[in-house]
């Protein structure tokens, strides 16, 4: 397929997170972009803003007239269900029906490509990787998964030559892309209900590993079964940070590279996991020719990403943190960064699960990672693309913590029963909607200061 012969683009699925930035991309390249989306949010309205026509119903009456033409690409999410009116008009019609992570090859195929992958640190990377090389010069155009601060957008340039983008693991997508460089943070066992197993998980990205010729251009962890090059804090490695410490909240450290050693960076987003994927960034675009002083400016000015341990409010006698985790490891990287930063303080954390699968899959480990929390809510399990499952429920889950202080909590007691806590440090975690609620919780605990 030829994108330059297309003019409309049609988006089913327009709001969530990697959809939105291929829409703001065609948007940009002056493409006739419009989609649906069952929920309305913040993005969606962003999305309008710009001009995308975008509703929230499946109705094909509510397609614009004007993307019933040949040359009307679709793009699909991998979440959207088979009985979706609109997704069957287009398929019965032969239009060029696409998934997200096709497309993303599609444009990428012809450009120099930097993939980030891994089960968890592929939004904080890509968009550090993303910072650096745009903040550089390069010519670049990046797809991330996360709204970055420093730009408030999940689209960073308008390059044509070289691409950063994130190689998602879901539904096997990142074996669409072609990249030139790519690293892999992680393969721990997530999306059992698509592989089945961990060892599936493991063999699609070995495959994903395979598509880089040159291992010197693919960027691993000390812990991964994979031919690369290393990279590590405090441990030996191709690219090492070391002398790590904290100095005025934020990370001082110096960096040992193939070729140089590179002293004092300084970085500001907290926990080791944020520090090892400055480190991944790093050594991607030091091998790529990035100067050592422009890295070095870009780590300084990164700002992070919003819902990715995102300070809502910082004071002294109360701090709020909202974060995308949503898989026991990611829970356990919230843990470590918030009790480093406020070793004497109690903290309430408020979990939104994500998917019926995940948690039954990794029911144990939810309940070891949450019970390490001082106080604990639970909301109800957000269910994305899945129908309920008999028996998994938040209150099952809950059942399995040995933390003494938790309690299930509605969307509608939420905002009273945080209130009550005396914890001075809150923090809101989950893939889900619960990143909706965000606004309201900040506005009552800014009542309550």
């Amino acid at each position: 397929m030829n994108l330059n012969q297309i003019h409309n683009v049609y988006f089913i699925g327009i709001g969530g997170i990697g959809m939105s930035a291929l829409a703001r991309y065609f948007k940009t390249i002056g493409k006739n972009v419009a989609g649906y989306d069952k929920t309305e949010t913040e993005l969606t309205k962003e999305l309008q803003e710009t001009g995308i026509v975008i509703h929230f119903e499946d109705s094909i009456p509510m397609i614009p007239s004007d993307f019933y033409v040949e040359n009307t690409l679709v793009i699909i999410t991998p979440a959207v269900p088979a009985h979706h009116s609109e997704w069957n008009f287009f398929l019965e019609r032969n239009y060029h029906i696409k998934k997200r992570a096709e497309v993303l090859g599609l444009i990428t195929k012809d450009t120099f490509c930097f993939a980030v992958a891994g089960t968890h640190g592929k939004t904080t990377t890509s968009s550090i990787l993303a910072h650096i090389l745009f903040e550089s010069g390069a010519d670049v155009t990046s797809f991330l998964g996360g709204i970055v601060e420093n730009y408030n957008s999940n689209l960073i340039g308008n390059g044509k030559t070289i691409t950063v983008v994130e190689a998602d693991e879901f539904d096997r997508s990142f074996l669409h892309l072609h990249p030139n460089i790519a690293c892999i943070t992680s393969m721990d066992a997530d999306h059992l209900d698509i592989y089945g197993d961990s060892a599936s998980i493991e063999a699609s990205f070995v495959e994903f590993a395979d598509k880089i010729e040159d291992k010197r251009n693919l960027f691993i962890t000390n812990k991964l079964p994979l031919e690369g090059i290393t990279v590590a804090v405090n441990e030996d490695a191709a690219f090492k940070a070391f002398n790590v410490r904290i100095e005025n909240s934020q990370y001082v450290f110096d960096v040992q590279t193939p070729t140089e050693t590179i002293q004092n960076l300084q970085f500001g987003l907290p926990g080791t996991h944020n520090l090892m994927n400055a480190l991944m960034a790093l050594a991607m675009a030091k091998t790529f020719g990035t100067p050592t002083d422009a890295i070095a400016k870009a780590l300084l000015s990164f700002k992070g990403i919003k819902r990715r341990f995102s300070y809502q409010i910082k004071e002294n006698s109360l701090v709020y943190i909202d974060d995308y985790a949503h898989h026991p490891t990611e829970i356990n990287a919230v843990h470590q960064a918030v009790t480093e930063l406020y070793p004497n303080q109690k903290v309430l954390a408020i979990f939104q699960p994500h998917l019926f699968s995940r948690t039954k899959d990794f029911a144990d480990d939810f309940a070891k990672s949450l019970s390490a929390f001082d106080e604990v809510l639970l909301l109800d399990i957000y269910p994305a693309r899945e129908l309920p499952m008999e028996g998994i429920t938040s209150a099952w889950l809950m059942d399995k913590m040995t933390n003494d202080h938790k309690k299930l909590a509605s969307k509608q007691d939420l905002i009273p029963t945080i209130l009550k806590s005396e914890c001075k440090v809150i923090v809101t975690i989950g893939a889900g909607d619960i990143g909706e609620l965000v606004k309201p919780i900040k506005m009552a605990l800014h009542e309550k200061i």
